[in-house]
């Protein structure tokens, strides 16, 4: 399975790098991960909310394929359990032939066009999380998905 996970800016915090590395060190023995990360846009100072939105939104879509099977990370997305999730994957993987791709937006959340083109709104909790502590949590649970479809000891149920 490929999956690629998009993300809009950088990320701040020095422990979250780190924690974010040592997931996708650990993915790559399970799918084929890539990570793309989309630069901040510049002069936000200048634009409005919904300006921000659009112009991440276009760097988003343009980065996209046909083929590809968008998933949100979005707030107003369907919430999991760590088991549920791994069992929603294993669906993915079967019936989709193309790249699974994650996408976590900015500070702001996503356009309305990057909604529309998505298949699939994905929220990791109630609470509400910066974008960037987001990035390590669900590649953690991406990570505990994955051991779990392969019965191994990281998850204890």
């Amino acid at each position: 399975m490929k999956v690629r996970f998009l993300v809009v800016g950088k990320t701040a915090f020095e422990d979250l790098k780190i924690g974010e590395l040592r997931y996708e060190q650990r993915l790559v023995h399970y799918c084929t991960f890539e990570r793309l990360e989309l630069p901040d846009v510049k002069n936000p100072k200048a634009l409005s909310q919904v300006q921000i939105k659009e112009k991440e939104g276009e760097a988003i879509l343009s980065k996209l394929k046909a083929t590809d099977y968008v998933v949100l990370l979005d707030e107003n997305g369907k919430s999991f359990s760590s088991v549920n999730f791994a069992n929603w994957l294993s669906q993915k993987q079967m019936q989709h032939t193309g790249t699974l791709v994650f996408i976590i937006g900015g500070a702001f959340g996503f356009s309305s066009e990057v909604y529309e083109r998505a298949q699939f709104k994905l929220s990791l909790s109630e609470m509400t999380f910066s974008h960037q502590m987001v990035r390590m949590i669900f590649l953690e649970q991406l990570y505990r998905a994955f051991s779990i479809l392969k019965g191994e000891p990281y998850h204890h149920a």
